[in-house]
């Protein structure tokens, strides 16, 4: 195994070689649109047997049960082991009492005496819950996803993962789904899933929004019915997963080195990046990451990855808080002596975590936060997942006859400047005629 990480120093790069060495890795896949649109064309127009098909074509697996019944999910979360059962249940317990405190509550304002405006949300139904397979069963992409969906309410929560190689779903992925209350659970996975869920499929109901990560092809197929007005909304979008580290000297490069790793173990196309003003931690941090990772169990993914880590130098570390902004990580590790400072300065961000003892992993499983999180520079305008995205903010307003007399003439006024005559008539026409309606 061979990893070879350059280290940069960023006084002497110019402004495109910094605009390169920031450029996130592309996945490319040939066709991948259209294979993707076929996908969803075969999905939406044959149903369950397009999903069953298209199950064994593309996964290589036949799936024993196509939709997993409550029973089953309730004796797959006895047959877990304890430890994990409990494991299950203490990250539960506070990824459910941070998003508590996020609940959105309705209000009611007067605007003016007699002219009462609400906003009152209310939870989607049916929402689509996608959840990953792979070499091990993401239980804690469960626990992220459905949990902020019962707090919100949603009446119907749906879950799609696709089989193993067995064509089974694992116990952990039920166990964890009958834990946080999802109602059903399916059989399917990649493209053809987002499909299900965006268009109903048989047995799979029509979502009004679908969540969760994946590969190119979910990204893809999520992206796609997302813009279809008869498809469905989408969380967010989503790239490879990454990890920015701002370190100063006395941060351990072994610490750092591992926190390196756990999102360089996602794929081949994470990114991952160490800011310092040290020279001497970065050097430290590069022997660490080779001697560390052909030891782990997903060595030949590090091997990829890291290919493409970025190890940069700067002369201070209020530099290297500017790049993070510009950058827009999807997650921060700020690890020096003044971190909460550093912290406070922090503009564009998925998800931070600040000083020595915090690494990303307790984010990802059981810190209370979310790690559904916006990827690919999409932290500048897009926010962790919360109880709020499955729910719908509606607005409300009533006028009395006098409130109408008060602010009418500012209505009139502003459609008048517009052009929109008819907009001013509505208006006047109320105020014209004493008595008429209420």
């Amino acid at each position: 195994m061979n990893i070879e990480i350059e280290l940069v120093r960023w006084a002497d790069l110019d402004k495109q070689s910094r605009r390169q060495i920031l450029r996130r890795p592309v996945a490319r896949q040939s066709g991948l649109k259209d294979s993707v649109a076929d996908i969803v064309h075969q999905v939406r127009s044959g149903g369950n047997v397009a999903l069953s098909q298209l199950t064994i074509r593309l996964d290589g697996v036949e799936a024993l049960r196509f939709e997993i019944g409550a029973s089953d999910l309730e004796l797959a979360a006895q047959r877990i082991k304890p430890a994990l059962t409990d494991a299950l249940m203490d990250a539960a317990s506070r990824i459910e009492a941070f998003h508590s405190a996020d609940i959105p509550g309705n209000s009611k304002v007067e605007t003016a005496p007699g002219l009462i405006c609400e906003a009152r949300y209310q939870a989607l139904s049916p929402v689509g819950l996608y959840i990953p397979g792979g070499s091990a069963p993401l239980v804690s992409t469960v626990l992220m996803l459905a949990i902020p969906a019962r707090l919100a309410g949603c009446r119907e929560i749906i879950m799609c993962t696709p089989p193993g190689k067995d064509g089974r779903i694992a116990d952990e992925i039920l166990a964890a789904a009958h834990l946080c209350g999802v109602h059903r659970v399916f059989c399917a996975g990649g493209a053809q899933a987002i499909a299900a869920m965006a268009y109903g499929a048989g047995s799979v109901p029509r979502c009004r929004k679908i969540f969760g990560p994946g590969n190119a092809w979910v990204t893809e197929a999520k992206q796609q019915v997302s813009q279809d007005a008869e498809g469905a909304a989408i969380d967010m979008p989503a790239g490879p997963s990454e990890v920015l580290v701002i370190a100063d000297e006395l941060a351990s490069p072994e610490f750092i080195a591992w926190d390196l790793m756990s999102q360089a173990e996602h794929g081949p196309d994470s990114q991952v990046i160490l800011l310092t003003d040290s020279e001497k931690l970065a050097d430290a941090v590069i022997e660490r990451l080779k001697n560390l990772a052909p030891g782990t169990a997903r060595a030949t993914i590090l091997e990829q990855s890291l290919a493409e880590a970025r190890i940069i130098v700067l002369d201070n570390l209020e530099d290297a808080m500017a790049l993070s902004n510009g950058y827009a990580p999807e997650h921060l590790i700020i690890n020096t002596v003044n971190a909460g400072e550093l912290a406070s300065r922090v503009e564009n961000a998925g998800s931070v975590f600040i000083g020595p003892w915090t690494p990303e992993s307790l984010g990802d499983y059981c810190s209370g936060t979310n790690h559904v999180l916006p990827t690919y520079g999409w932290a500048r305008s897009y926010g962790a997942l919360g109880v709020s995205d499955y729910m719908r903010r509606m607005t409300f307003q009533k006028a009395s006859r006098s409130a109408l007399e008060r602010v009418g003439p500012t209505a009139e006024a502003l459609a008048a400047v517009e052009g929109l005559e008819a907009h001013r008539m509505a208006v006047w026409t109320r105020l014209a005629k004493d008595g008429a309606g209420q």
